[in-house]
Formats: structure tokens, sequence, C-alpha cells
């Protein structure tokens, strides 16, 4: 039965490859256009182009070697080869399935999450206890939870100090003239220690910038050089456009933040969606050479060389996932949630509301220190200013940057979304009026359902890699078939719910491929859950 799993398996493996990839990029890439879109410095077709564009270039520039052992969470070594295949193929049966159902919600989840714990629970499960690295999957924990609480925080000082300064007027000249170059730096100075540290840290090059600048003279004084030289560059910038560069300054930090982060997702995240395919042929491959008696399984599997042409196809791959409707709902939903708008569509369990409803009581909300709500020449809501969008972008770029030079796995996912809560309680778009229960309510249940999507990627994996292992082909038959029920209820169920709480949506589509709103109805009822009408 070995002879006839393992290529069954291998070919299956690139298969769900191709699937995983465009999965991905309905729940994870789709998320670099939030704040470009929210504050409609592009339309969404056009930002998902062009971050899709940096999404291929960065998956081409990756490096060539993937670590499908992901850093060590178990030791291959300890496996057989079918103990190997069974754990990489499993994966693929459980991710598909479960990014499916969070993107169909509109709920946004870490790839690199689940595709981590996705791998402990199959190990877990087919060989024991021992043989995963606990101390590595505690600082992955540990790494998540630490990278949304100082997004949060950062974006929220940061939103905090540039709205004191600039206030709602990111478009007058004279404001931007004074305050645009410092905080346009300050934006820009992040962007490029999260490119060194994060986006093009493979390349040659910057491994020797960053050796002989940033190692020889201390990160803290560099990034004062460069706050001091970027703040002059966009001064000068300024003079000489005018009018028209004050208007477009803070569009520009946010498309400029946009890029770095899918270029950065592209090069670095693609091991999420193919490195268990790849392992899974590689395993395959060593097998017939040496005669179905592989013996080197950490070797064979922890390190798959691959063509640039496969790294741009899977770059595509993802790409083209961030152009499907569930990619739409991800991106409705998250900037929903921190709208600066008092009525919005979105869902949350009954008992976030109502947890929600005991954090926003007070005798009397504050102001908000948001623009007023306002909508584009097309009719479409204006979630958030430009400026806030930069700082989105910006915060997210720095944390990920920080964490990634000190080798810390954190999510661009998780990373983004506090940004957007953070500076949505920094302009106090969660007050007591309109739906400020429900907005809460939602982030609850997104980050109850982060630390929910671990638990399920660890029961569900474990149990299938038993299945497959155990039954062979038939194994494989029973996971996909079983794959495709639950893909076939949870986008039934979903559909269900988009048409319930999202009534009037798709109505009338847009430019940019997403419903354009109607006006405002009265606000729902605190704790119902009913649609307005």
């Amino acid at each position: 039965m070995l002879e006839y799993f393992l290529p069954v398996a291998a070919f299956l493996g690139l298969g769900m490859l191709i699937w995983d990839c465009v999965e991905v990029g309905r729940n994870d890439a789709c998320n670099l256009v939030n704040a470009v879109f929210g504050a409609r410095a592009l339309k969404r077709n056009i930002a998902v182009t062009i971050a899709a564009v940096a999404v291929v270039l960065g998956a081409t520039a990756g490096s060539p070697v993937i670590d499908t052992a992901r850093q060590g969470m178990f030791d291959p070594s300890l496996m057989t080869v079918q103990m190997a295949m069974a754990i990489y193929i499993s994966v693929y049966f459980v991710d598909t399935v479960m990014l499916y159902g969070f993107s169909a919600f509109g709920m946004p989840v870490s790839t690199t999450a689940c595709l981590v714990f996705e791998l402990i629970g199959a190990a877990l499960f087919l060989t024991g206890f021992h043989n995963i690295d606990w101390p590595r999957a505690t600082t992955v924990v540990t790494a998540i939870v630490v990278s949304i609480v100082i997004s949060g925080i950062a974006s929220f000082m940061c939103m905090r100090m540039f709205r004191g300064a600039i206030r709602e007027r990111t478009q007058d000249h004279e404001a931007v003239m004074t305050h645009g170059p410092w905080i346009a730096g300050l934006i820009m100075t992040g962007l490029a220690w999260f490119l060194v540290f994060k986006g093009l840290r493979g390349l040659e090059a910057v491994k020797v910038l960053k050796a002989q600048v940033f190692d020889a003279y201390g990160e803290p004084i560099t990034l004062l050089f460069i706050w001091a030289g970027m703040t002059l560059v966009t001064h000068v910038f300024l003079v000489l456009t005018g009018r028209w560069g004050t208007r477009y300054l803070f569009h520009a930090m946010a498309v400029l933040g946009m890029v770095a982060m899918a270029f950065a997702f592209g090069q670095n995240d693609l091991a999420n969606c193919a490195a268990p395919g790849l392992a899974a042929f590689s395993l395959w491959r060593g097998a017939v050479a040496e005669g179905h008696a592989l013996t080197d399984v950490a070797g064979m599997a922890a390190r798959v060389n691959i063509p640039m042409w496969a790294l741009f196809a899977c770059g595509v791959l993802m790409a083209s996932g961030m152009f499907t409707p569930y990619a739409q709902r991800v991106t409705r939903a998250a900037v929903n949630t921190a709208s600066q708008f008092d009525q919005v569509d979105l869902y949350a369990p009954k008992w976030c509301k109502a947890l929600a409803r005991l954090m926003v009581r007070r005798p009397a909300a504050a102001p908000s220190l948001a623009p007023v709500p306002a909508r584009d020449e097309r009719g479409k809501k204006i979630h958030f200013d430009t400026l806030r969008a930069a700082v989105i972008t910006g915060i997210s770029a720095g944390v990920i940057a920080y964490a990634s030079g000190r080798g810390l796995p954190v999510s661009t996912t998780y990373v983004a979304f506090a940004a957007i809560l953070g500076t949505g309680i920094s302009d106090r778009v969660f007050t007591t009026r309109g739906d400020s229960e429900l907005k809460i309510g939602r982030a609850i249940w997104v980050v109850t359902c982060w630390f929910i999507a671990p638990v399920i990627s660890i029961v569900a994996t474990g149990l299938i890699v038993l299945l497959v292992y155990h039954l062979a082909i038939w194994g494989m038959v029973a996971a996909m078939s079983l794959n495709m029920l639950v893909r076939w209820l949870i986008k039934r169920r979903s559909d269900q719910h988009e048409s319930i709480y999202h009534l009037h949506h798709g109505a009338h589509d847009g430019e940019d491929g997403m419903p354009l709103e109607e006006p405002e109805q009265e606000a729902t009822p605190a704790g119902e859950g009913t649609p307005r009408p």
C-alpha cells in the first residue's frame, strides 16, 4: 500500500498547494488593502491590483529554500516517510477548509498561526507529546499575543499624537506644510526599517547595508538620521508640488505602506501555503530515488529547493485569491469594525455585544476626534481618513520589522487588525453612539476566534492525520470527502448569514467591486443583532 500511497499523496499535495495558495489570498493577503480601501485612497480593484503585483514580486524574490519544518516545531527524524507524508497532506485538508470558512464569514485569521498549530496537532496525535518543541510553540503563542498588544498600543499613541497635531485637516495646505513632513518622515522611517528587517532581508545588498549601517552605528541613531532625512525630503517635495502635494501626501503614505507590506508578505509568507505540498513531493522523489527506503526524512523534508517560476506561480495564485468575493467580505468587515460612521453592517454574537455594552457604559461619551463622517464622489462611505490609513500601514510595518529582526514569528493579519482597532480607539470611534456595541462586539469576536483557531487546528488535523496514516489512500479519500462536505456546509451557512446581516449590500455594485452602501438607517437596538430593514 505504501507504494501507491506515496505518489498519490505527493501529487494530491501539489493540487492542494494550489488550492491553499488561493485560500491564503482570500483571507490573509486581502487584509493588506484594508487601510487604503477604508480611506478610499484608491478604489478597491486598483488597490488589490497594486498589492497583488507587489505580492507576486515579493514571492518571486523570495528565498528558493523553504523551511517546511516551520523552524523546529517537531523533529522529522523521529518519523517514517509515511508519517511525514501523512502530516503534510493532513495539514492541507484542514487548512483549506479553515481558511475558506473564516473568509466566508468575513473573519480575518492568521495563516501562519493556522499552519503552525496544524503541524503541531498532526505531529502530536501521530508521534506523541515528546516530538513537539514546546518551548518553540510557546514562543510562537507569546509572540502573537505580544505583537497584537504592541501594535494596538503603538497605533493608539501615534494616532493620538498625529491627530493632536493635524486634527482633521489632512488636506489643508498650511496644516500639512507644518506637520506633514515630520509625520510622513516618521512613517517612511518605519517602512524603511520594515523593508530592511523583513521585506528585503534576504538580499545580499540589504545584508551589507544592515551590517555597515544599522549594526555599526546602532538602530536608534540610524533611525533618527533616516527620520531627519525623510522629513527634509518630504518638505522639499511639498514646497515643489504645492497644494497638489499637500492634498495627496497621506494618500501616498498609505499606498506606500500597503506596497511594502504586500511585497514582504509575498516574500516571507509563501511558506504558509507552499511548504507542506513541496515537502510531500520532495519526500516522494526521495523515496523513489532510494527505493522506498528513505531514511533521511529530516534532511529531505526540512529544506526544499524550488525554482523561480514556481515561486512566481505561487505568488500569482495568492494574488488571485485577493480578487474573490469572500476576500471582499474580509476587507469589508475589518473596515466596518473600526469605521468612524456610527451605523455599520456587522455581525457579533450576543455575548460579545453584552460584554461590549459593559465596556462602553459610561455617563457621557467623549467627543470623537475623527473627521466628520463623509462619502466620496461615488456615494461610498469614507470609513477613516488617509492620515489614519497611513498610521495603520506604518505602525503595522514597524511592529512586524521589530519582531522579525529578533526572530519572532508574527502575523500580518493580527498586527494590521490591531492597528485598525488602536487608531479607532485613539479617534474615539467606539463611543456610546450608534452601533458602538456592535463594533466592539465584532472586535471581541474576531480576537476570540484568533484563539479558537489554534484549538481547531490542533484537534482537527490530529484526527485527520490518524485517518490518513492508518487508512492510507482510503483515508485520503475520506478526508477529501469530509473537506468538501464541510466546505459545502460553510458556503451554505455563510451565504445565508450574508443575506441576513448585509441585506442591502449588493443592491448597487460600485466600480471597485464593493457594494455601494445605501443612506444611513436607524441603529440596531443594542444586543439584538437584527439587521436594519
